[in-house]
Formats: structure tokens, C-alpha cells, sequence
């Protein structure tokens, strides 16, 4: 009972957000709508989460964005608005029925030409960005399959320069991250921490969240 009680506590604080802060707006709440008509799992990235990466886009100044697991676009979008006329972004999303979703919602609010959907697995579509003429980015954001975060990080590292944010999503996972016999996605979680533990090239945090999404966190750094 005292667990439900926290979680409608969070969910009234982030409608608290929500209505002083303005954290979505029309146009978020039409792309959210489209992803849920779609059948889309509503994995998106919290209203107030969404808000944030566009401020930390903004923060950065970034002119150039790389997300690596679009879904129905809600993010996508966040991080596109914060972008220059002359800014561009890539996204990249495995499943076919989610990137037309994406696009369709991206073309909604005139962000077609700045946004990249690129349809296909990360994996095999990173090594090819150079070819449609990417070569660093200003902002990486990392929210896919999270057995392959360790691979995303390191090609985020190569894609990236001095000063480049790099954020991951889903890193504490109800708090399951700090349990070593966890079998499902925990253990890849886990060696992407490994990894960044003996890693020099950049410097990082991770903050723990709650919220209408429950209880997870993301993984922010800064390129050296």
C-alpha cells in the first residue's frame, strides 16, 4: 500500500511539472496519442524527461544530434526543436513499423528536413553515417536495446568531439542495477558502467528518477 501511495505521489508531482513548467504542449500530446493508437509500447521517455533532453540540447548548443532508438518520435522531436535552422539530426530505429510511425509524427511539425530517420539495426547503420554525411555530433542520446549499450557507447565516443553530451537512458531499472545476479538486461547495464569506470575520454554521472515512468535513471557525460 505504502509503494502505490509513493507512485501517485510521483505522478502527482509530475503533473505539478507538467502544469507549471509546461513539460508538453499540444503537439507532444498528439505524438503520444499517435505512438499509443499505434500499438507502441509507451516506453517513450517521461513528459518532464523529454522537456530536459531539449534544454541540455539547448544547454550544449548543439548543432548536430545523434539518437540511437527513435520509437514513435517523441523524443526525437524534443531534441529537434532545440536545434539551429541550420542544426541536423540522425535517429536511428530498428523496428520498420516505429520508424513510419516517427516519420509521420516528425512531418507533422515541419521537422522532416532537419530529422534522419534511419530505418535498420544501430549496429549496422552506425558504421555508414559518415556516408550520409555525419562525422561528430554535439549530443548523443542512447535509448535502445540495452544489450548493446557498451557497443552504442563506444561508437558514440567515435562519433563525438571535445565538449560532445552523451546521455543513456535506463540505467538503475528499479534499482536492480546494483543486483550482480540479475540476468535479463542488468548485465549489459552493468558493463557499460564497467567500461566507463577505466574509460578516460569522458567524464560522467548518473542520476536516479522518479516519476510517472516509475523508478529508473539515466547516465549523462561530457566528452573530454
Amino acid at each position: 500500500m505504502e509503494a502505490r501511495k509513493m507512485e501517485e505521489t510521483w505522478k502527482a508531482v509530475d503533473e505539478y511539472f507538467e502544469e507549471k513548467l509546461k513539460t508538453t504542449d499540444d503537439i507532444m500530446d498528439h505524438i503520444l496519442k499517435e505512438t499509443d493508437d499505434a500499438g507502441m509500447q509507451q516506453i517513450e521517455v517521461s513528459k518532464a524527461h523529454g522537456k530536459m533532453l531539449y534544454l541540455m540540447a539547448k544547454m550544449a548548443k548543439a548543432k548536430s544530434i545523434l539518437e540511437i532508438g527513435t520509437l514513435g518520435g517523441f523524443s526525437t522531436v524534443w531534441l529537434a526543436r532545440a536545434l539551429p535552422e541550420d542544426g541536423r539530426m540522425a535517429t536511428i530505429e530498428a523496428d520498420p513499423n516505429h520508424a513510419e510511425v516517427a516519420r509521420r509524427n516528425i512531418a507533422s511539425v515541419e521537422l522532416a528536413a532537419p530529422v534522419d530517420v534511419i530505418e535498420g539495426q544501430a549496429l549496422d547503420r552506425l558504421p555508414k553515417l559518415m556516408e550520409r554525411g555525419y562525422s561528430r555530433f554535439d549530443l548523443i542520446f542512447i535509448d535502445a536495446d540495452k544489450e548493446n549499450n557498451v557497443e552504442y557507447l563506444k561508437w558514440a565516443l567515435k562519433f563525438s568531439h571535445k565538449g560532445s553530451v552523451i546521455i543513456v537512458d535506463n540505467v538503475v531499472r528499479h534499482g536492480r542495477i546494483i543486483d550482480d545476479t540479475e540476468t535479463q538486461a542488468i548485465p549489459y547495464i552493468r558493463q557499460m558502467f564497467d567500461m566507463l569506470e577505466h574509460d578516460g575520454r569522458i567524464e560522467s554521472t548518473a542520476i536516479q528518477t522518479v516519476g510517472q515512468k516509475g523508478y529508473d535513471g539515466f547516465l549523462m557525460g561530457v566528452v573530454k
